[in-house]
């Protein structure tokens, strides 16, 4: 891989890394839904000009027509665990979100097994095990400290990766005639539209903070319309297997980020579960593979 495109992977770990960062700040005074409602239609209205930019008409003709499964994509891919993660961040550490976050391919592949019987090799059953083992490494050290709703978050954020499988598979299958960009765009705008009727029950009780506001700023510009596009050329220019190891080095911003700016803990356990489920996500995804024994002839 080029080292422009290696800066740039480093950059958009970075920048996903920090969302954790911002949301953690910015939900206890915007609440999980409000919060996110604000991040996907900000983000969306960021990307729309680029996407009117990029797109031929043809392109543009063509979201009317597959809107229904953009909007399922923006639901499975953004309203519910964005709403998720941010939920569970008024629990547990960003930075433990991150690592759950990580399990996302593993998921991708399960789901992929599951629905749409793609076989796995040895590497990537292997990886699932050791994939999983890490995730109850990193949460056993949470639940051993009882807290009020901390099992409710962790469980949260445990889930919302496997709508991020759901999803990455559901769109491989039904929007293969869209750009990578055209997806962002309204499927961002379709999660505002999803969690608008929940806004009635969930909004702030009283008006955040300048610091909330900026995070909020920060998560919608940096972290989601620039993520993305950055993403995307990135798919364009190295393909999607290299695009995806930018999952191996979330984590390890996430918590960085967390302990430097607002003084969350990395355990020992954290760094225990977080190796031990980027392995088994190297070994599902391809980046590390074990092969059969091969019978040599007597």
């Amino acid at each position: 891989m080029p080292v422009k495109n290696v800066i740039e992977l480093i950059i958009l770990a970075a920048l996903w890394g920090a969302s954790f960062l911002f949301m953690r700040i910015a939900v206890p005074e915007f609440g999980a839904v409000a919060l996110i409602e604000a991040r996907v239609l900000i983000a969306g209205l960021v990307l729309l000009p680029f996407w009117w930019a990029r797109e031929p008409a043809s392109s543009r003709a063509s979201v009317v027509g597959h809107w229904p499964r953009i909007f399922v994509v923006g639901v499975l891919n953004s309203a519910i665990p964005f709403v998720l993660f941010a939920y569970s961040m008024l629990y547990i550490t960003g930075g433990m979100a991150a690592i759950l976050n990580g399990t996302a391919p593993i998921w991708g592949a399960v789901v992929a097994w599951v629905w749409l019987k793609k076989g796995l090799a040895l590497s990537g059953i292997i990886g699932l095990s050791v994939g999983f083992i890490g995730v109850v490494v990193l949460v056993s050290d949470e639940l051993s400290v009882p807290a009020q709703g901390k099992a409710v978050a962790i469980a949260a954020a445990a889930f919302a990766p496997i709508l991020y499988g759901i999803s990455a598979n559901y769109t491989t299958e039904k929007l293969t005639e869209l750009s990578a960009l055209s997806i962002a765009t309204f499927s961002q705008l379709g999660a505002a539209v999803c969690l608008v009727p929940l806004l009635f029950w969930f909004m702030p009780t009283q008006m955040p903070s300048f610091d909330a506001w900026m995070s909020l700023l920060a998560l919608s510009v940096l972290c989601t319309s620039l993520a993305y596009l950055m993403f995307f050329r990135l798919l364009a220019e190295v393909g999607s297997t290299k695009a995806i190891t930018v999952t191996f080095l979330i984590p390890l911003f996430g918590s960085i980020w967390g302990a430097l700016f607002i003084n969350e803990k990395i355990t020992t356990m954290m760094v225990i579960g977080m190796g031990t489920i980027l392995l088994g996500t190297a070994l599902v995804v391809g980046v590390l593979s074990i092969r059969r024994p091969t019978k040599t002839a007597t």
